[in-house]
């Protein structure tokens, strides 16, 4: 059904999620992503608790460990679910119940967690860490789509695309990145293209709106003269 990673970026400190599926709306559904806290990956059988309860957990220092292992144990349907969990710190960590659909797993290493369900192989995994590794010194949300590609050109979910979604968020409570390709034939083409779209006229706009430390924003100084 899914492959996503969650991310934490070392050098600028964002945090994000990247995801392809074969359903409809991966976005809304899988990824969850707060400044100051982490980034959740919720799927399989998605329980979205996990990162709305997780979060703000996470937010209060405790490790993705500690907040799973606790959120899981009250968790009846935790053997149908997958997640993966990054923090502020870049410490990770991720689950793979036991009746998810094959071939399910997850790998996590410093700054990211990836994990995927009714995938090809463990070769899918396998290229999305190697790609998210090899490209540290590009911005996260280009590493994140880098890592989609890889993901989907090992043949990635047995069943197809059919939407993805990249989100990172800096240092402000509103995402830097929140690229969605909720329903086409091609999803990680769509997302491509909708990236270099978002780089050159969207992110723009967002970098010049008002932020904790600048109420007004750039764009309303330059408006007022």
């Amino acid at each position: 059904m899914t492959f996503s990673i969650a991310a934490r970026c070392p050098r600028t400190g964002q945090l994000g999620v990247g995801a392809l599926t074969a359903r409809p709306a991966v976005g809304k559904l899988v990824a969850h992503v707060h400044a100051g806290a982490g980034a959740v990956a919720t799927q399989a059988t998605p329980n979205p608790f996990l990162a709305y309860d997780g979060l703000p957990l996470l937010g209060e220092g405790r490790s993705p460990h500690d907040v799973l292992t606790e959120l899981l144990a009250r968790d009846p349907g935790r053997e149908v679910r997958q997640v993966g969990m990054v923090d502020q710190q870049g410490r990770s960590h991720a689950f793979t119940g036991s009746r998810t659909k094959g071939w399910a797993g997850h790998r996590t290493g410093p700054g990211y967690a990836a994990q995927g369900n009714r995938l090809v192989g463990p070769e899918t995994l396998g290229e999305i860490v190697r790609v998210f590794e090899e490209s540290r010194e590009l911005d996260l949300a280009e590493r994140l789509v880098l890592a989609i590609e890889a993901g989907e050109g090992t043949g990635g979910d047995r069943h197809g695309g059919r939407s993805a979604t990249v989100t990172v968020i800096g240092d402000q409570p509103y995402p830097l990145w929140d690229v969605r390709v909720d329903d086409a034939t091609y999803p990680v083409r769509e997302l491509r293209r909708l990236h270099a779209v978002f780089r050159e006229e969207v992110l723009p706009t967002i970098r010049r709106l008002p932020t904790r430390d600048d109420p007004m924003g750039e764009a309303a100084r330059q408006a007022l003269g």
